[in-house]
């Protein structure tokens, strides 16, 4: 058994009922602590409550923006709360994303900003920490890891389309980078992996958006949270002779 405890950092939960909220229930189960990170106050302190409930040592730790400097600082909090040697940051999840859909000349500076900001700088950001302490972790006997850091990529982050182009750019970003990252650091025994969800994920958004039960109801026809999550353990406890970096999901009868 290991002389510390494990922790899983998260950036980006939505309301809290999607993939970043379902991957902070499922390490927890595991035996995890968990750090949260987002922009949005409520919902993250809701999560947090939930975790705590469950019996799982979790904390919120908001953020303004996914600015370099915010997620900094989010950091030296997050060091600060679960310090060394008593715990020990081995799995991170960059989830966090940002949606535009609509004709190139209709896409505005501000859109191109958050786009660039959430994707590019935000991930930059959160990897350079997530990294740092990892170079610094034993590596897990159990399956050859001093860590794993997991990029939430999309059906853009390998195929643009009429309305994607600032989505697709942003994404096509996080996966290059998620892949360059696998080859510098895997031979450090660092996991590094990226997952495309092509497919709608059934979330809290997802379902108001459609009001459709029908839709909720078919397993074939829509991503699971938790299922995302069982994938991502999954991910998590690869043995090092049998790394993914890139893993697709998508429902039954998603066409692709």
């Amino acid at each position: 058994m290991p002389s510390f405890k494990p922790v899983l950092v998260v950036a980006g939960i939505g309301a809290g009922g999607g993939t970043g909220g379902a991957t902070a229930r499922a390490f927890a189960k595991l035996g995890y602590s968990i750090a949260l990170i987002a922009r949005g106050t409520d919902s993250l302190k809701s999560l947090e409550t939930e975790l705590q409930n469950s019996g799982a040592e979790a904390t919120s730790f908001p953020i303004p923006s996914y600015e370099h400097t915010s997620i900094k600082s989010a950091f030296e909090s997050i060091r600060t709360r679960y310090a060394a040697p008593q715990y020990s940051i081995r799995a991170a999840l960059y989830n966090a994303g940002h949606g535009v859909w609509k004709p190139f000349l209709d896409i505005t500076p501000e859109d191109v900003k958050i786009i660039t900001e959430t994707n590019v700088e935000g991930s930059f950001a959160f990897a350079h920490e997530v990294l740092s302490d990892f170079k610094k972790n034993e590596i897990d006997p159990a399956n050859g890891k001093r860590g794993i850091l997991i990029f939430t990529g999309a059906t853009a982050s390998i195929r643009g389309n009429t309305t994607t182009s600032a989505f697709a750019a942003g994404k096509f970003a996080l996966r290059a980078l998620s892949q360059s990252l696998a080859k510098e650091f895997g031979k450090q025994n660092i996991h590094v992996a990226h997952a495309v969800i092509d497919g709608s994920i059934s979330t809290p958004l997802s379902r108001s958006r459609r009001n459709n039960p029908e839709w909720e109801q078919n397993e074939d026809v829509r991503l699971s949270p938790e299922a995302i999550a069982s994938s991502y353990v999954y991910l998590a406890s690869q043995e090092r002779s049998a790394w993914t970096w890139e893993l697709d999901l998508r429902p039954a009868h998603e066409k692709w």
